[in-house]
């Protein structure tokens, strides 16, 4: 059975507080995404991390393995979800899975403090991560921050056969930058 899972990013501390904001796996365009998806028969699930404020790779690892993960299995990552995807697969190397795509993959290159990111991203890429993959897809916006930037570059240099798909003005691929919770140009990239 085809299946997916979306990998939210890593909110600050006062947006997951906030109960003006959705969880992290119903923000942007997670609830979107998960329909066309269902109603395409692939079975869905957004998951909700603890403290995602505050990435610690065990837990993240945790929740993620709470499904099944086989070859037909469709991962999307955002932001830090991507960065996360990016070390599940390095460190399961015997692990295969259907289509990845990245969206504005983060890897804290500039180990910010303030990211509280403690040794998330302390990994070595491995540069055959596609042959894991029925394909890697990146999504990057001419417009999103420089560390973004700088992330999607350490992956394109480090995996070899990556596709890569570059944006205009769409930001993070967050709401506010995209002004709407749909997103085709990805629903695309998992469906074909």
């Amino acid at each position: 059975m085809r299946n997916a899972i979306l990998v939210h990013g890593r909110p600050d501390k006062e947006e997951y507080f906030n109960p003006r904001y959705p969880s992290a796996s119903n923000s942007h365009w997670f609830p979107w995404l998960t329909k066309q998806l269902q109603v395409n028969d692939i079975f869905t699930v957004a998951i909700e991390i603890s403290k995602p404020w505050q990435p610690r790779f065990d837990l993240w690892k945790k929740e993620l393995e709470r499904f099944e993960i086989t070859p037909e299995t469709i991962l999307v990552g955002h932001s830090c979800g991507g960065g996360f995807i990016v070390r599940w697969l390095g460190e399961n190397i015997n692990k295969h899975v259907n289509k990845v795509v990245l969206v504005a993959p983060w890897l804290n290159p500039e180990n910010n403090p303030k990211s509280d990111t403690a040794d998330f991203f302390d990994f070595k890429i491995n540069p055959d991560l596609v042959g894991q993959t029925a394909g890697v897809t990146v999504f990057n916006s001419n417009n999103d921050k420089p560390t973004i930037h700088k992330s999607v570059q350490i992956i394109r240099d480090s995996v070899k056969g990556i596709n890569y798909k570059e944006f205009h003005n769409y930001g993070h691929f967050c709401f506010e930058d995209m002004k709407t919770v749909e997103f085709p140009e990805l629903l695309k990239a998992v469906l074909e």
